[in-house]
């Protein structure tokens, strides 16, 4: 991101992910799930798509982020983990800082563009990301 970007808000510009990758063929398995979120939320997305996973960063990481993840059709996030898995609210700020550490390492990864409903989502194809995030997240289940 370039200075001006900063101080104007700008967004970087990516490639458009090419529809014969096979994260396009990720992202097309988890569409409703992304257009349900992206609806939902209402701010940026980007998503780091897996084969049995996807995370999705929102909001604007590194510093203001929320993170949800799609698997078997549902999609997952800090509040589910609280209800669901009975986790300590208070665990979950160290993991936030973990990915927030995980997120830095990551960024100057390959990222493209792909439009899903009427959002364009950052994509980040990169297996090491993927399983970084989901091993942070795990550690809170077991």
């Amino acid at each position: 991101m370039g200075f001006l970007d900063k101080i104007f808000g700008g967004k970087p510009e990516y490639p458009q992910l090419d529809t014969s990758s096979p994260a396009a063929g990720q992202i097309e398995h988890i569409r409703n799930e992304l257009e349900r979120l992206s609806a939902e939320v209402k701010q940026p997305l980007e998503v780091i798509p897996g084969e049995d996973s996807s995370y999705v960063f929102i909001g604007k990481p590194p510093k203001k982020f929320g993170v949800a993840w799609i698997e078997e059709g549902r999609v997952h996030n800090f509040k589910t983990l609280v209800e669901e898995n009975g986790v300590e609210p208070s665990r979950l700020t160290k993991v936030a800082e973990e990915l927030r550490e995980i997120y830095e390492a990551n960024q100057q990864g390959e990222r493209f563009t792909a439009k899903v409903g009427d959002q364009d989502l950052v994509v980040t194809p990169s297996d090491v990301f993927r399983n970084q995030v989901r091993e942070t997240i795990e550690k809170v289940l077991h």
